[in-house]
């Protein structure tokens, strides 16, 4: 007798594996992209020869990010002929979105190119190319549709889980491509983005990290349940999302120091789960540089921020990015560039040479500074952050904090995890607190990281 119930037919698995590059946001989107092809049978593997999908998940801030996607699709191009032409490679994110078709021109190997709103699309493009049917480019701006396609379950891989709240940016700074790579500003609605969270904190997940280009810009209508009714702003956001169960910590990137609102900022002084910790990039120091990188902030307006922010939670590590050489900057606008790091001391920060992004206002502006200028402010702005970032953790020898363990250290024994203050912490003979919050005792620092012993009666899963 045939049965009733056959078992419904799995699809085969498949290899598929994502290269990413670049911010936070594209790690978030890589994550998604394999919940996307999960139900096609996709499963990640550790190294290209092993798969039959290949995505390189692309950033287009910095120059060198495209030149190494090139060189990396030459190699691919080659794997891709050993397997016979089996293997399929897609080009994501925001390289794909700007220059999607000179990607095709250019590599004749890639089979799919899609931009960071359209990769909930990436079921339908691969049927089409396995038809020899339709486009199999897409760039289109949908970032509404891309969250409401997205499968409702996440795979998690440890204790710590990126969480979109905002995408793309309506600040267009003169040197940046991110307006016209992710689009205009969209918030996701409270109740989706709590959904998520819940979600991620039933299986596990204690660190939640709120994502967008620019996160404090994040606005949306207050749920029913709140009587005061009106729109909320992150912060209300973040007081929500420290009411869920299991989460123990907050963290969010990046922000702009335009959208740092009052609520926000006490935030930081009333809500226990949200880490000591602001990633609040000034770019630089002069007044006038900042205008022209329309930034429409002034040193003082960043100033002013920072203070009132360590008024409400005296030890936060303040982080930020920097970029020299920009064009027209003199000595005296570099100087007050290092004038600004003096006065805001900074626990870490990410720093850069200008390079000029085609499409953005900056690529045309006259007086470009010879590389060997950039060279030379480069080297003196990294010397003070690093003393600086050296500072901040020496002060840290002696204290006890709460580290997330989210996976074992390099070293046999060894666990590494990041304190509050986002410092990476190695303990010894602690491999058995991967994917859980101990309390660690700081013995050592150095400028990039913190050495500790772990408090054997304050772990916990």
């Amino acid at each position: 007798m045939a049965d009733a119930n056959p078992p419904v037919a799995q699809p085969k698995t498949k290899g598929l594996f994502i290269k990413t590059y670049g911010c936070q946001m594209n790690v978030y989107d890589s994550e998604r992209m394999r919940d996307v092809l999960k139900p096609l049978g996709y499963e990640p593997v550790d190294a290209p020869e092993q798969a039959d999908l290949v995505v390189l998940n692309t950033c287009h801030i910095r120059e060198k990010a495209t030149e190494k996607m090139f060189s990396e699709l030459g190699r691919l191009r080659d794997l891709k002929r050993q397997t016979g032409g089996e293997m399929r490679i897609a080009v994501a994110g925001c390289v794909a979105q700007a220059e999607g078709e000179e990607i095709m021109r250019r590599q004749p190997a890639v089979d799919m190119v899609v931009g960071p709103q359209a990769y909930h699309r990436l079921p339908e493009m691969i049927a089409k190319l396995a038809r020899k049917t339709g486009d199999v480019l897409e760039t289109d701006f949908a970032a509404d549709e891309k969250f409401d396609a997205l499968p409702k379950t996440r795979e998690v891989d440890g204790p710590s889980a990126f969480l979109s709240v905002q995408e793309g940016c309506d600040k267009f700074c003169s040197f940046c491509v991110v307006p016209y790579t992710r689009g205009a500003e969209y918030s996701r609605g409270v109740d989706a983005i709590v959904a998520e969270a819940r979600e991620l904190a039933r299986k596990g997940v204690s660190e939640i990290v709120l994502l967008g280009q620019n996160v404090n810009a994040w606005h949306g209508a207050a749920p029913a349940h709140d009587s005061r009714g009106g729109e909320w702003g992150l912060g209300d956001l973040i007081r929500h999302v420290a009411k869920i169960g299991g989460v123990e910590r907050i963290r969010y990137t990046t922000s702009h120091p335009g959208d740092m609102m009052d609520d926000l900022i006490d935030a930081h002084g009333d809500v226990e789960q949200l880490a000591p910790f602001l990633h609040l990039p000034v770019q630089a120091g002069s007044d006038r540089i900042l205008k022209a990188m329309n930034r429409k902030h002034t040193a003082e307006d960043y100033l002013r921020v920072i203070e009132r922010v360590r008024t409400v939670r005296p030890d936060i590590a303040v982080a930020s990015d920097f970029i020299v050489g920009f064009p027209g900057e003199t000595d005296k606008d570099f100087e007050d560039t290092l004038a600004l790091v003096k006065a805001v001391g900074f626990s870490q920060a990410y720093s850069f040479k200008y390079s000029a992004r085609p499409g953005t206002p900056a690529a045309g502006m006259q007086l470009q500074v010879e590389e060997a200028v950039k060279d030379e402010r480069l080297g003196r702005l990294q010397r003070l952050l690093n003393d600086q970032a050296q500072a901040f953790n020496d002060a840290m020898i002696g204290r006890r904090v709460k580290v997330l363990f989210s996976r074992p250290s390099r070293r046999q024994g060894q666990a590494l995890g990041y304190s509050p203050y986002m410092q990476s912490v190695h303990v010894d003979d602690a491999a058995r607190v991967s994917n859980s919050m101990a309390e660690v005792e700081i013995l050592g620092a150095t400028m990039s990281s913190l050495k500790g012993r772990l408090v054997e009666a304050e772990v916990h899963a």
